[in-house]
């Protein structure tokens, strides 16, 4: 595993880090302390969701005996607060911020005081509902959350080398084991909700103890061994007298339990649940040599990326069950695209790249980063979007039901505040996407300006970029090693007409896997310069949604129609050929590249004034010119429509 000591310097991605470190990250711990003046917002119409505080320390509080009160807030609510120790320990490697460095001690002296004896933590069950502990894992989300903990404290140990957290979770391992396992007399089952399994990995890396390792591939692979395994623990506590809720449904293809991970070939259920298993099949294939994993994960990578994936690197097709569908099903309007789903997609990639190189998977990353996951916060750093739609009707969303989650402005919070603290934590670790590498090379994956080292190949190599995408593309790259290796420089899909160059000479280069492979010996400084021309997508012919239709891409970033720029009725557009880029500077949206098309608009004439159907006629159009801006900025301006695919002449 690479070991890296980075420092991002690019002023597009500062931008973000710095909004996390100044406004998100105070914001949050507000929001967790029910201090905050906010609107909490269902992620959809359902009156089971709550939504009237976070209460999330408060129940930290009430565990550890420091409060009385019962659990406000899903079974899930703790992850919330070791989602923001993660990122908040993120910034501080960054900074070695005291006022943050006291914040994040508070809320591990807060952790340890929770703590049961046994190592226990979940402080819905320890406040409400002792006696179903580990009993209703189809739904508890227990190990979910004590992945989320064991990631926290493992960001936590790399930024400060404090090790308080560290034991915390090597305790609640300890009562991980003691109850689940293949034994008889243990729970022979996994959490509904996959997250531990990519955490005891993470765990394993900064350990070294393999049965932490050994844990993961258990909790992989007896899933969906017993499809009936969640309905018999339900039905088991009834009998007992444990529960007095009625049975209910248990979908298995929502859980991936319906048969076993080895045996799953293609996307379904949950969509984040799905990359988030699928992304930890990969690392414990990397490190364990499971190849039966492996090839188990790259079915579902295909599945994925070349039927079941948005062209904005977003996943899931539908909000019943925030899931997968079917091949092709991509709809652009009743979509889900939860920011989670995207970011664990990222996860699912980075994993993928442990195992094999294919630049695919970085092609992917890339998309979902630049597009889905900055999507998913506002440029305030205090607002966010649960749901990525590709098409957006302000009145639909309010008065559809089916469309309820559909947001045409981004939120303060949510009743489900998943994805703000998910968002933060990413995006203050991006140094871990940036390179990977295989036997003696190190593939460049992520273009951004940093600087700083990396330990690789029993090795110290010294690393800097300076990227742009404004004008002509460029990236300049210095590389200083004290020993012989190859540098793989991914070439996007983006680019055309590459051509790389040391001290003003052109250098050959072959290409294997999408990269181009260029050997180093001593510290160079390489130039490469290639076109960024505006792309024009079609979707494969069986997406229905988008038949007849395009998006438009411009380096990493796909573009959208905003009503802001071109009034309203999106969907009466089309676009003519000439597309041309224009460097603009917006007071809210600041410095960005927006594209100039020449474009017409339907004309409603008078006869459709009182007729909702007539015989056909060839439809009139006017000349009218569009503006589009990058994806991830649009909701920042104002309420209106949105439009990524739009109808082509």
């Amino acid at each position: 595993m690479i070991d890296s000591n980075i420092t991002i310097k690019d002023e597009f991605w500062k931008r973000y880090i710095d909004l996390i470190k100044t406004e998100m990250i105070p914001f949050q711990w507000n929001v967790l302390h029910d201090q905050e003046d906010i609107k909490i917002d269902k992620e959809r119409d359902d009156a089971n969701i709550p939504s009237e505080k976070s209460h999330a320390i408060e129940n930290f509080r009430i565990a550890a005996g420091r409060s009385e009160g019962h659990h406000y807030g899903w079974l899930f609510q703790d992850s919330d607060v070791y989602k923001w120790l993660e990122s908040a320990a993120n910034v501080y490697k960054i900074t070695k911020d005291d006022q943050l460095k006291q914040m994040m001690d508070e809320v591990i002296e807060l952790i340890q005081d929770a703590q049961e004896d046994d190592g226990y933590l979940s402080t819905f069950y320890q406040i409400d509902a002792p006696q179903l502990k580990f009993r209703k894992l189809f739904e508890s989300h227990e190990l979910y959350c004590a992945g989320h903990l064991i990631e926290a404290a493992v960001a936590h140990y790399r930024a400060t080398d404090d090790d308080r957290l560290i034991e915390v979770v090597k305790k609640y391992v300890d009562c991980i084991q003691a109850h689940f396992g293949p034994e008889e007399v243990k729970i022979n089952g996994a959490d509904g909700h996959q997250e531990i399994e990519l955490a005891l990995v993470k765990l394993y890396e900064v350990t070294n103890d393999e049965s932490y390792l050994k844990l993961s591939e258990w909790f992989l692979e007896v899933r969906g061994q017993d499809p009936n395994f969640y309905r018999k623990q339900m039905e088991e506590n009834i009998e007992l007298g444990l529960d007095n809720r009625a049975p209910i449904m248990i979908n298995n293809v929502y859980h991936q339990s319906h048969k076993p991970v080895t045996e799953q070939t293609e996307a379904v259920g949950h969509a984040v649940r799905l990359v988030y298993m699928a992304a930890a099949m990969a690392d414990v294939a990397y490190y364990t040599k499971n190849d039966k994993l492996f090839k188990a994960a790259k079915r579902i990578w295909k599945n994925i990326v070349k039927k079941r994936m948005y062209i904005t690197g977003g996943v899931g097709s539908t909000v019943h069950g925030e899931a997968f569908t079917f091949d092709f099903d991509l709809p652009n309007d009743t979509m889900y695209c939860e920011t989670c789903a995207a970011i664990g997609l990222m996860f699912f990639a980075k994993a993928m790249m442990k195992n094999e190189v294919d630049a695919e998977y970085a092609h992917v990353m890339e998309r979902a980063l630049h597009n889905s996951v900055i999507s998913g916060m506002a440029l305030d750093g205090k607002h966010f979007f649960y749901v990525n739609p590709l098409e957006v009707n302000p009145e639909a969303s309010q008065k559809d039901p089916g469309k309820s989650h559909v947001k045409s402005t981004r939120p303060s919070w949510f009743g489900c505040a998943c994805c703000p603290p998910n968002i933060a934590r990413t995006l203050t670790s991006l140094e871990k996407y940036l390179y990977s590498e295989k036997e003696d090379t190190l593939y460049v994956n992520l273009f951004m300006d940093h600087s700083g080292k990396i330990s690789f190949n029993n090795q110290e190599v010294e690393l800097e970029q300076m990227v742009s995408f404004e004008d002509e593309g460029s990236l300049e790259l210095s590389v200083d090693a004290p020993k012989a290796f190859t540098l793989g420089i991914r070439i996007p899909t983006w680019a055309s007409n590459l051509s790389i160059k040391q001290d003003g000479s052109e250098v050959d280069f072959e290409v294997a896997y999408g990269y181009a492979m260029i050997p180093v010996n001593e510290k160079i400084v390489l130039t490469l310069s290639f076109d960024v021309s505006v792309l024009m997508h079609q979707a494969h012919p069986k997406v229905r949604d988008d038949l007849g239709k395009v998006a438009l891409q411009r380096g990493p970033f796909v573009y959208c129609m905003e009503e802001t720029d071109n009034e309203s009725d999106l969907h009466l557009m089309r676009l003519k050929n000439h597309i041309c880029s224009e460097k603009v500077s917006d007071s809210v949206l600041g410095s960005h590249v927006a594209l100039k098309a020449q474009g017409e608009k339907r004309v409603i004439d008078e006869e459709w004034e009182n007729v909702l159907y007539r015989t056909y006629k060839e439809p009139v159009y006017e000349e009218k010119d569009l503006t589009f801006i990058p994806y991830h900025l649009w909701a920042n301006r104002s309420v209106g429509e949105m439009m990524v695919w739009v109808a082509k002449k």
